[in-house]
């Protein structure tokens, strides 16, 4: 009998509000999934409707808006850190063409808010915040897998340069290059990556025996993955698994998605940890690198940062 790979389904509130047996088992569970999976999805993260539904009302608008206006806050200077990147403006790492997208970035401060829409900011602001507090417990929960305290992790991101994105993947174009599609296969930059709330089908795993796994959409849930800097920090103990967003096939409709993106503070050093290089093997595989140096490289690498 074939067993089919699924992606791990893990509840919050066994965490954040269940018995001592359950706060343990998600913590288990949690960290066997990025050990394994690299993904995992969550549900009753507490973020609900009230708070989506007006923030996927605004990121709708906000894309609907005449080229010309979203492009007003389009600043090269901030290395699309903050504000509008166009369309197949960005490209996945070690590839040449263009993902199939658009999107905006906001962060703790220093953003930049279309006037247009009036409502955009304090929707956005209260989702940012919302995914920041899920993130936080998300992160404790991983400290005590890897057998550090509780607030190792958070500590690391408490002020750091976390960033939400809102992506809009329009229909794809009759005139897309041959073989572009909405997001190349890629791993993520940062530590851990919510994603909330994808408006269709589309991500894929990349598994160990060379297929993809489609990620399944749940009403209310996060898609959770670890990042490139958690790989690095913990010694390849949890993986940055690859992972892609295929065109649609049949009905060739605009797709959104929001991840919010969990980045240390710029100074944090993200040399492996003991325990973790002992858990692995007992040989680094990583060197010295702080945040910064990490974000920027990598920058760099997908074209949004210019060449040194």
């Amino acid at each position: 009998m074939v067993v089919r790979a699924t992606v791990p389904i893990l509840d919050l509130q066994d965490f954040t509000q269940g018995t001592a047996a359950q706060r343990q088992g998600f913590i288990q569970d949690m960290g066997q999934a990025l050990e394994h999976t690299g993904f995992f999805i969550l549900v009753r993260p507490g973020i609900d409707s009230e708070i989506l539904t007006p923030a996927y009302d605004q990121i709708q608008a906000l894309f609907a808006l005449p080229l010309g206006q979203k492009q007003q806050y389009e600043k090269p200077e901030l290395l699309g850190q903050r504000g509008y990147v166009s369309f197949g403006k960005e490209h996945a790492k070690g590839h040449s063409l263009p993902d199939l997208k658009e999107f905006w970035h906001l962060g703790r401060m220093d953003n930049l808010w279309p006037q247009e829409l009036p409502e955009f900011a304090p929707a956005l602001t209260r989702l940012y915040q919302e995914l920041d507090t899920c993130a936080a417990h998300l992160l404790q929960a991983a400290s005590l897998y890897l057998a550090l305290p509780a607030d190792f992790l958070p500590e690391l991101v408490r002020g750091g340069s976390t960033i939400l994105r809102l992506i809009h993947y329009p229909p794809v174009p009759e005139d897309a290059p041959p073989g572009a599609v909405r997001a190349a296969p890629h791993e993520d930059i940062n530590l851990i990556t919510l994603l909330c709330g994808a408006t269709t089908a589309g991500l894929e795993l990349y598994q160990r025996d060379g297929t993809w796994l489609p990620v399944p959409v749940i009403p209310g849930g996060i898609v959770v993955d670890s990042g490139d800097m958690l790989q690095w920090l913990t010694n390849g103990l949890f993986c940055s698994t690859t992972h892609r967003v295929v065109n649609p096939i049949g009905s060739n409709e605009s797709r959104y998605s929001v991840p919010f993106f969990v980045h240390p503070r710029p100074e944090v050093d993200l040399t492996p940890r003991f325990e973790c290089v002992t858990r692995t093997g007992g040989v680094p595989r990583f060197g010295a690198i702080t945040a910064t140096s990490y974000l920027q490289q990598r920058l760099r690498e997908i074209g949004i940062a210019p060449p040194v």
